[in-house]
């Protein structure tokens, strides 16, 4: 029988008031590995009552101490390493090569957290006036929470939660119903911390405990990842109630590559930009442009690597791209491929007919390349969020950037070349928050910003990075005077 999953609050296991639940299933096998609750407003109240406790005596523990917390959880994380990695794949369905890498990259943001002594330090003046001093000094802000998607289960959650307890807040997660149990593996982990209860809360389910986290009043501040509809949802639920709010939505990532490019490289890094984790990533490959002679060359050597990308389950070593997340995603991706050769695209390379044998019910779609795409078919415009690649051509550099800067989206755009000048003028003109330079996945370490603008983020600080600390406290003016 599949495991019913359980919310974590006040330091224990606790079941959910739900009277729905959700089958996990995994997307390769289509077998159920858990069930899990939509949780109510009530199960979403005993979380935030549970972290409200919790929070005056979190906030006077020494932030050094808060940050051996962190040294303890990164140890804990690399002990349960593969059981994690492990569990991402049945969830999500992609491979164990990218799996790891997405724990390898939480497990980074944990390491940033234990710089917050050091981050959270400020400026002060003395003798601002006659025998007056001034100093600024960050405090924590309350209790938070993070709503997190099911592309990343493993990392995103990793982005806000060691950050936001280090610098001394209380924290809720909800994870995405469709990936939930890595969040479960997460939390069975942090119980060997001994932190104290209720610094750390688990709420699973859907739509009912997302609003009910966002209306809270005793929530200071959400954290988000999905699309773009949503994330203008959660942004202004959350601003209409006075939180702050980053919101990180979806994407439309633009990729330039010009005739001076190395092209084996560059169809290298492309290839790895498009298709990892079936692109099904924020920061996935959407679009190439190529310009002027090097179309044709870039188009062919596409197409070759493409139809040659080992398509199965993730747990396999030898799969290269594992499936999409649902039968939902499979019959959506393929939608719109046909709306896009409906609007004039031809297809290079058709992933359709994918098809894997021992997993014939998986939700396999299988790499895609159209060309003669343009800026206004559905293709270029809208995210497909599957690994589908549309190919468009400019005469020019100019014209490519006018083609990146046309789309309502601004999460990343890339440059392969080897001319310094169209580097420059590309990190200098593209209107998106991570840029690459001969850089196919442009993803900020722990340590930087993730960036994102136009439709692509909504709030004012982005996720990682000294955004992270600025978000996570609150600053306090400090005026001294001692007569």
């Amino acid at each position: 029988m599949a495991k019913r999953l359980k919310n974590y609050i006040g330091g224990e296991w606790v079941e959910s008031r739900a009277s729905v639940y959700t089958p996990v299933i995994n997307p390769a096998t289509c077998e159920t590995l858990g069930e899990c609750p939509d949780s109510t407003r009530e199960d979403v109240d005993m979380a935030v009552r549970a972290a409200q406790e919790a929070f005056p005596e979190w906030r006077a523990t020494p932030v050094m101490n808060r940050a051996q917390y962190m040294y303890r959880l990164k140890t804990l994380l690399e002990d349960r390493f593969e059981d994690l990695s492990e569990m991402v794949v049945k969830e999500n369905g992609k491979t164990r090569d990218e799996a790891r890498g997405e724990v390898r990259r939480g497990i980074e943001s944990v390491d940033f957290a234990v710089s917050v002594p050091v981050l959270m330090r400020n400026d002060g003046l003395e003798d601002l006036a006659s025998g007056i001093d001034e100093d600024t000094v960050r405090q924590p802000a309350g209790v938070f929470a993070a709503i997190t998607p099911f592309n990343f289960p493993a990392m995103v959650p990793l982005w806000f939660l060691p950050t936001a307890i280090t610098c001394g807040n209380t924290f809720i997660l909800k994870p995405s119903p469709q990936t939930p149990i890595s969040m479960d593996i997460l939390f069975e982990i942090m119980e060997d911390l001994d932190l104290p209860e209720g610094v750390v809360n688990l709420v699973q389910g859907g739509k009912e405990a997302s609003m009910a986290i966002m209306e809270h009043p005793g929530v200071r501040g959400v954290s988000f990842v999905g699309s773009t509809p949503v994330a203008k949802l959660v942004y202004e639920t959350c601003t209409r109630n006075g939180k702050r709010v980053q919101a990180q939505g979806g994407a439309k990532n633009y990729i330039a590559v010009l005739p001076d490019a190395d092209m084996t490289a560059s169809v290298k890094n492309i290839m790895g930009a498009a298709y990892g984790c079936a692109g099904q990533r924020c920061l996935a490959a959407a679009v190439v442009v190529g310009v002027g002679d090097a179309y044709d060359k870039m188009r062919d050597e596409l197409v070759k690597q493409a139809s040659a990308l080992r398509v199965g389950y993730g747990l396999e070593e030898t799969t290269q791209m594992g499936t999409v997340i649902s039968a939902a995603a499979k019959e959506r991706i393929e939608r719109m491929i046909a709306q896009g050769v409906q609007e004039g695209a031809q297809v290079a390379l058709d992933g359709r007919s994918a098809s894997v044998n021992g997993f014939e019910q998986g939700n396999f779609v299988g790499p895609t390349i159209l060309e003669n795409v343009t800026p206004d078919n559905i293709v270029a415009r809208e995210e497909i969020f599957g690994p589908v690649l549309s190919l468009m051509k400019a005469d020019s550099f100019e014209e490519a950037v006018e083609i990146i800067n046309s789309s309502r989206y601004g999460n990343a755009a890339s440059i392969f070349t080897n001319n310094g000048k169209y580097a420059r003028e590309f990190k200098y003109s593209v209107n998106a928050g991570n840029i690459g330079i001969n850089i196919g996945v442009a993803a900020p370490s722990a340590s930087f910003p993730f960036g994102g603008q136009k439709e692509s983020f909504f709030g004012d600080l982005h996720g990682q990075g000294m955004d992270s600390i600025d978000f996570y406290t609150e600053k306090k003016i400090v005026i001294e005077r001692w007569i």
